[in-house]
């Protein structure tokens, strides 16, 4: 038996009156997702616990079968597992986005214009990380570059307890009430603000600007953490597991529950990403031994958080298209029996532009048709319809591996 999870970072949404009351679900052509609502089990799943955040740490954690309130000890950390920091058990680890602010005279005057300064390149996104740690060296701070806008600081000998805001919940907000506050955040704020100094006459973002895209004028830290202590996979599920996704906080998830990784380098974490290597890179994993696979595809998540309907039902359409319509064909045509589970880990509406924590719709497929109850799509409304529901997002992995509820 083989085992996919095909997860849509952020699919769920609300019904939009510029789709005619219809969630981007529903506007979506996606008839190979909606075949496994129709022929496999339909229902919601809760995956962000009571009291928790709706991060996509705390619900990829839950999808993967840990409860969170168990297993969580932060975002940043997983992130810097997949850098290949090796966490001491008194460092403190912080997510650091390259972000787009206003430019007024005042940082805490300034807003939140693009909390990925425009989905910045690795490549140019090394560059000024580089700079950041030339010029904000201290003994017991390190900087490390990951890829695109995210990248991790951390510091040795450090305390949790700083409040920190992550930058996708306040976009074209002021800054002024999301600042550092807590332990150790007057230093964050420094370190915040002589970035913006550092950043804002760069070479490389005079030449952004020059070519219309956003600067990245500031670092911003949050997801603050320490190192994760999980369970592998395999002594939890008892199956091999292998992770596919292009964003460090997956990628670190991973590597902790034991599972193998395979790169993609051509896709981004970002809106526009390579689907289709995504599909291939599963199914070799599946064929070099994992029992299972998980498949993460963060676009429907960033535009979500872009507020495009459009591009995520493209995100949508594109995830049925290009690698659930591929998987099926090649693990039908192998003749072994396999299940998928496709699901969001939180939902991201458009009108919010951020998380929240309302259940999720999932459908679990069979190859021997022994799943139910069916739905006739695979959307939120028909989802909700069937009267399924798992109370604890830990509780679709064990269904997916184990059967039963």
């Amino acid at each position: 038996m083989k085992y996919i999870v095909l997860l849509g970072d952020g699919m769920a949404d609300y019904p939009l009156p510029e789709l005619g009351d219809r969630t981007p679900l529903e506007a979506a052509r996606k008839p190979h997702m909606d075949y496994l609502a129709a022929r496999g089990a339909c229902g919601m799943a809760r995956t962000i616990p009571e009291g928790m955040p709706p991060g996509s740490d705390t619900a990829n954690l839950s999808v993967m079968g840990y409860a969170p309130e168990k297993y969580y000890s932060g975002r940043s950390p997983l992130e810097a597992v997949s850098l290949g920091v090796d966490l001491k058990d008194d460092d403190v680890a912080y997510r650091c986005n390259l972000v787009t602010l206003s430019e007024e005279p005042e940082y805490a005057d300034r807003t939140m214009i693009d909390y990925s300064a425009g989905e910045i390149a690795t490549e140019e996104a090394v560059e000024l990380i580089a700079a950041l740690r030339e010029r904000l060296a201290a003994a017991d701070l390190q900087l490390y570059p990951g890829i695109s806008y995210r990248h991790c600081l951390v510091r040795s000998h450090g305390q949790t307890g700083a409040l920190l805001t992550p930058p996708h919940d306040i976009s074209g907000r002021p800054i002024r009430d999301y600042l550092p506050r807590g332990a150790f955040a007057g230093r964050l704020l420094a370190l915040q603000q002589r970035s913006a100094e550092i950043l804002r006459d760069h070479p490389l973002n005079q030449a952004r600007r020059a070519a219309g895209k956003p600067p990245a004028t500031s670092a911003w830290f949050w997801g603050e953490g320490v190192r994760p202590r999980i369970p592998s996979l395999e002594s939890l599920y008892g199956v091999r597991g292998g992770v596919v996704c292009a964003v460090d906080l997956i990628k670190g998830l991973g590597i902790c529950a034991g599972m193998r990784h395979l790169p993609v380098p051509t896709a981004t974490g970002g809106m526009v990403t390579d689907y289709a290597a995504k599909g291939r890179a599963a199914m070799s994993l599946l064929e070099d031994g994992c029992d299972l696979v998980y498949i993460h595809v963060e676009a429907p998540d960033e535009c979500g958080h872009h507020g495009d309907a459009a591009a995520k039902i493209r995100a949508i359409e594109a995830i049925d298209r290009e690698i659930l319509a591929p998987l099926l064909d090649r693990l039908t045509q192998r003749g072994e029996q396999f299940s998928i589970l496709l699901t969001p880990d939180h939902p991201t509406p458009i009108p919010l532009k951020t998380h929240t924590s309302e259940p999720v719709p999932f459908a679990l497929y069979r190859s021997s048709g022994a799943e139910g109850p069916h739905a006739p799509c695979y959307t939120e409304a028909e989802a909700r319809k069937t009267g399924l529901f798992l109370p604890e997002g830990p509780l679709l992995m064990k269904k997916l591996v184990r059967g039963g509820v």
